[in-house]
């Protein structure tokens, strides 16, 4: 007998429509599973046999062949050990009921538990696209399954649960969908009311968090680089749901997202350590995964101690930066990964991280000093839109008993520069300042004839690069945001010209 079930395929972060045929027929006993299965796929004949016997159903004992169909696309992973199952007992006629509405995902174990996948997010979402009315994905993934309307969604436990449902004798309830969850902030956060002194960078920081700007930290051990870097989720602005969902698709591939979780509503901080490998920061693997870069897609990339990464890993940087995805080229395919995160760097100005501090000496030569700033190239540091040095604190700042601004404070200045960017932008799929392409640019930052003059003179007397150039007006148009104006002024460049000149200090570029 011949048979078809509805599934998902899933290649990173593409789905794609996958029909599992099931037909048996006299002959030989075997059991073959063709459509270009790997190994995982291909290892679930033995998953599907013993689930059928534990749960006391009769493995046919013909010739069975499952097609995953279409042929021509690579099935990679054990999220197909259900709908073959499934398609062998209608085969087998052991089962007989109409699922053509339906689609079925999720994985065996021998005794008939359905274990929960990766990536079922999108999937769902492709099964809602596909106009197909019910899908039944583990338990164990149904909170994230939830987010989705438009679909009837049934989490299942085990086999048995299944077919008692299919058969109209224990009906499952269908899950209650949650697609406006609200933000929730962690008041648990680090807070800037802890950091004492470092007004500048603060400020720095918080105009980065307004327009999405990446930032460079240099100063000396202990002047509270990281301290500031780990505070700034408690700044950033409120998630809207499309990036949500984007944000939890990434963390449902890669396997990272809780049982309990059905939305991350909280911006990504990832703080790679310095001896993490290329693949890890940009992502790969046999089945290439997202890496650090793609898990901070709408939030924070922290690299503390950037020479100390490799020079590969650090110019792997250049293109997710620019493009806001990356892409990642193997023998079985393609994968692309969205990336557009706002890059933190922090790092000393040398070796021994006391040039220019002033009570300590620096024992490094001019020749050691060079080369450890030479570890992070010019195009690197083009694309940081703000460049802030953090000096070692006062002991008067150190010592004072009033606690600073609130991070509750600076967020809502943050939130109300966001919200004008927003509405600016509306309609073109901008949603921060940073990531204004150069026509934007021009149409949105247009500074007034003093502002220009000023610019000018900077843009010949610092040799900037057009990059720079435009940065310089993204970061200015910013610092207008956040106060209110509509026109960028002479002061609002003036600022953001302030954060382009420390590359010229330290590496002379």
């Amino acid at each position: 007998m011949f048979t078809k079930i509805n599934s998902i395929g899933l290649s990173g972060l593409k789905t794609f429509d996958v029909t599992v045929e099931a037909n048996t027929s006299r002959g030989l006993p075997r059991f073959d599973i063709v459509g270009l299965p790997d190994a995982s796929v291909n290892e679930a004949r033995e998953r599907v046999h013993a689930a059928l016997v534990n749960c006391l159903f009769k493995f046919p004992v013909c010739r069975i062949t499952l097609n995953l169909a279409p042929a021509n696309i690579r099935k990679e992973g054990s999220h197909y050990d259900l709908p073959m199952l499934v398609a062998l007992l209608v085969a087998s006629e052991q089962l007989n009921c109409d699922l053509s509405d339906s689609a079925f995902i999720g994985e065996l174990s021998l005794d008939g538990t359905i274990r929960g996948v990766n990536g079922v997010l999108p999937m769902v979402i492709k099964a809602r696209d596909l106009n197909i009315r019910k899908i039944y994905v583990p338990a164990d993934n149904a909170f994230e399954a939830s987010v989705v309307n438009e679909i009837e969604i049934y989490p299942i436990s085990h086999v048995n649960e299944l077919i008692d449902h299919l058969t109209g004798f224990t009906p499952i309830k269908k899950l209650e969908h949650n697609i406006t969850p609200t933000q929730k902030i962690d008041n648990n956060l680090p807070d800037f009311s802890d950091v004492q002194g470092q007004y500048a960078a603060k400020r720095a920081l918080e105009i980065a968090a307004a327009g999405g700007h990446n930032v460079l930290m240099i100063g000396p051990p202990g002047s509270g680089k990281s301290m500031l870097a780990k505070r700034l989720p408690s700044i950033l602005p409120s998630m809207s749901f499309e990036e949500s969902l984007e944000t939890t698709m990434i963390y449902s591939v890669a396997g990272l997202l809780k049982n309990d979780t059905s939305l991350i509503t909280e911006r990504p901080f990832r703080s790679p350590h310095h001896n993490i490998s290329n693949i890890g920061l940009s992502g790969g693997g046999t089945i290439p995964k997202p890496g650090e870069i793609s898990l901070a897609h709408n939030g924070v990339l922290f690299l503390d101690e950037l020479p100390e990464f490799s020079r590969v890993a650090m110019e792997t940087l250049r293109q997710p930066i620019e493009d806001n995805e990356i892409t990642i080229s193997r023998a079985l395919g393609t994968y692309t990964y969205p990336s557009s995160f706002m890059l933190v760097c922090a790092m000393n100005p040398c070796p021994c991280g006391y040039f220019g501090h002033p009570t300590k000496e620096c024992i490094c030569s001019k020749k050691s000093a060079s080369k450890y700033l030479s570890k992070v190239s010019g195009p690197l540091l083009d694309r940081i839109d703000i460049h802030i040095e953090v000096p070692a604190v006062s002991f008067q700042d150190m010592n004072k008993r009033t606690p600073s601004e609130s991070s509750s404070a600076i967020r809502e200045r943050v939130n109300k520069a966001r919200e004008i960017q927003l509405e600016r932008y509306k309609g073109t799929g901008i949603t921060c300042n940073a990531k204004l392409t150069p026509a934007l640019t021009r149409k949105f930052c247009n500074p007034d004839a003093e502002a220009i003059m000023l610019l000018e003179r900077v843009f010949e007397t610092l040799s900037l690069s057009a990059r720079a150039h435009d940065k310089i007006l993204r970061t200015a148009r910013t610092i207008a945001d956040l106060a209110g104006e509509d026109h960028i002024t002479a002061e609002h460049i003036s600022e953001a010209v302030m954060y382009r000149v420390l590359d010229q200090n330290y590496w002379g570029l």
